[in-house]
Formats: C-alpha cells, sequence, structure tokens
C-alpha cells in the first residue's frame, strides 16, 4: 500500500523553491517563509505566474518520484517537472497500443464514463435525500441511470462522447439546484474561461483532481498524456483526464458544494478579470486547497478491493487497477463506483 502523502501547494507570487538537505525550503525576499521535508511530500504544485524553483530542487524531486508541477493561479497547468519514466517499459508498450486500437479503447473507456454518470447520480440522490426532490432532481438521477447503462452499449468512442455530453447537460441543468445558498447563479458549464464564481471553483478543483490523477499514473509507470477517451494533443494529460471522469462527481463538485452550502465561500472570494474571467482570491484558494488536503485523509472502503483507504490514494489504487488490467491481470477495468 503507498504511503498517504500530501501534496505542497504554493500560492504566494514571487515565492521561490529551494533544495534545503533533504527539505524543501519555500524563499521569498531572501527570507524562508516555509520548510518541509521532501519524504512527506507526494507532490508540489504552484500556483502563480512567477514562482521558481531551483535546479537542484527539480533535481531531487525527479529522484524522489515527486510531482513538481507549475500552473496559473487558477489552476491550469503549464508545465511538470520529471525525471526518467517509472515502470516497465511493457506496460507503456500495451497502453500505447491499445490507445491505437479503437475497439480496446472503447472497451476502456465504457466502464471510466458509466462510472462517473453512475457518480454524478449518486450525488443526485444525496441531495434528494438531504433536502427532498426539488423540480426534477430524482428524474435528471432515473436519466443519469439509463446514459450509464447507455454507456456500457456504446458502438464506438464518437457515440460514448455523445452519451456522456447529453447525460452531463441533464446533471448540470439541475445543478443549481444543490446549491443552498444565495448569492451563486449557475446557469450552466462554462469552462474557457469560467465566467460565474461556481464555474470557476469546479475548474480549480478540477485542475487539482488532474493533478493528482496524472501522479498516480506516473507513480505506476502509465503515460498520463496517452488516453483511451481523451485522443491525444500536445500538452494534454489525455490519460489523467480520461481516469478523473469518475471522481469528478463525487470528489471534485461534492467538494464545491460542500465549500458552497457550508458558507466557507462568499461572493466576495471571487473576482472578475477585465476578460470576463472569474477566478479565485489568494485568499479563498487557500481556503479550497485546506478544505481539499482535509477531505483526502477521509477513509472510505474501496468497493472492489473491499479494503478500507483514504480518499487520498483513490486515483493511486485506480491506476494500478488499470495498470494490472493493461498487464493481462485483470479480466476488465473495475471502473470506480462511489457507495
Amino acid at each position: 500500500m503507498r504511503q498517504h502523502l500530501n501534496t505542497l501547494f504554493v500560492t504566494r507570487e514571487g515565492a521561490y523553491l529551494a533544495k534545503d538537505g533533504a527539505a524543501i525550503d519555500v524563499r521569498q525576499g531572501g527570507q524562508s517563509l516555509l520548510r518541509v521535508p521532501l519524504h512527506n511530500l507526494d507532490g508540489i504544485v504552484a500556483l502563480g505566474y512567477d514562482i521558481g524553483a531551483s535546479a537542484h530542487l527539480m533535481a531531487a524531486c525527479a529522484e524522489a518520484g515527486v510531482t513538481l508541477s507549475f500552473c496559473t493561479p487558477n489552476g491550469r497547468f503549464l508545465a511538470a517537472v520529471r525525471g526518467f519514466t517509472p515502470g516497465n517499459v511493457l506496460l507503456r508498450r500495451m497502453q500505447y497500443r491499445l490507445s491505437d486500437d479503437a475497439t480496446a479503447s472503447l472497451r476502456l473507456a465504457m466502464p471510466m464514463i458509466a462510472a462517473k454518470l453512475a457518480n454524478c447520480r449518486a450525488v443526485l440522490q444525496r441531495a434528494v435525500r438531504d433536502h427532498g426532490d426539488s423540480s426534477g432532481i430524482a428524474s435528471a438521477s432515473a436519466l443519469l441511470a439509463r446514459s450509464a447503462q447507455s454507456a456500457m452499449r456504446a458502438g464506438d468512442l464518437d457515440a460514448l462522447r455523445g452519451i456522456e455530453g447529453d447525460a452531463a447537460g441533464v446533471y448540470f441543468a439541475v445543478f443549481p439546484q444543490l446549491l443552498k445558498i444565495e448569492g451563486f447563479a449557475f446557469e450552466g458549464r462554462v469552462r474557457r474561461p469560467p465566467t460565474d464564481p461556481v464555474n470557476a471553483l469546479l475548474s480549480f478543483h478540477y485542475s487539482l483532481l488532474a493533478h493528482d490523477c496524472r501522479s498516480a499514473l506516473e507513480s505506476v509507470g502509465l503515460d498520463g498524456a496517452v488516453g483511451f477517451l481523451h485522443r491525444d494533443r500536445p500538452g494534454r494529460p489525455s490519460l489523467a483526464l480520461d481516469l478523473m471522469e469518475e471522481f469528478r462527481p463525487v470528489l471534485a463538485d461534492r467538494a464545491a458544494l460542500t465549500l458552497l452550502n457550508r458558507r466557507q465561500l462568499s461572493p466576495g472570494d471571487f473576482r472578475v478579470q477585465e476578460s470576463g474571467a472569474v477566478e479565485l482570491t489568494e485568499t479563498a484558494r487557500k481556503t479550497v486547497l485546506t478544505a481539499w488536503q482535509e477531505r483526502k485523509r477521509d477513509e472510505i472502503t474501496h468497493p472492489f478491493l473491499e479494503e478500507k483507504t483514504t480518499v487520498g490514494l483513490l486515483p493511486f489504487l485506480q491506476a494500478r487497477l488499470l495498470s494490472r488490467h493493461l498487464r493481462g491481470d485483470l479480466d476488465a477495468y473495475p471502473a470506480f463506483l462511489w457507495r
């Protein structure tokens, strides 16, 4: 079992990350702000336009298998530092062969999307249990159940994408009814750029989840850039986007809803740029990151392994199950279903 480690998030513009013995030293203006032992981490995420790192630290992270990612303040991935690719080259060759085979890619993508839609339904069902049905949440839940079944019968990847897109429209049409506070309007999913606080919060959570999924995949020797549903594109972690589909509703969406419904964030925690894009303030990002780390420590029972684990380890466990399937140890990939 992989030790449950943490991610260090650096949000202060002008910060510089250096290696100090066996620790990471976060500096600014010649002063040390924070020291963290490298062995306590499995990832570092720099969220800013002016955050640097020394070559010695980059080399130490690569050697220790610690993912060092550079992102915009909103969480959009820019670049990552990594060392030699770990794992079995035969595993990656199998991944590439299956990715080039449309039928094999469909067979791998179907359970991921079916699990995503089932998990979207679980989010809606929880809302019905907690607050009662309102304007068709229960009917949307029933539609998602049928869509999940249809996903397992899709004839090709385009058909699967169509099923997923239609189901996402159903899900986000009732998503505003899951918000139980005033002041946050949500009229649908808007990605690039997010134009309201709810979309900005969702996009930020998805960026955090994508980082964790990419780290998990590369830790077992898979290439995070070569996916099955998401096709190759320079700079896009396609396999990480595949893997995170099943986690989006229950980890990212639920986390965003919790922060808003518990009034841990307010409209004043967001700002509008001149372009019209909405982003979180630095203080709000810290609130989100703290809640994200705390959520990763919660314990659940894995539905396939039937073992207790932490939420933070779920991407690593699913990456390991995926690699076992690609090696032929499992007949099918058991996507994660929330209970």
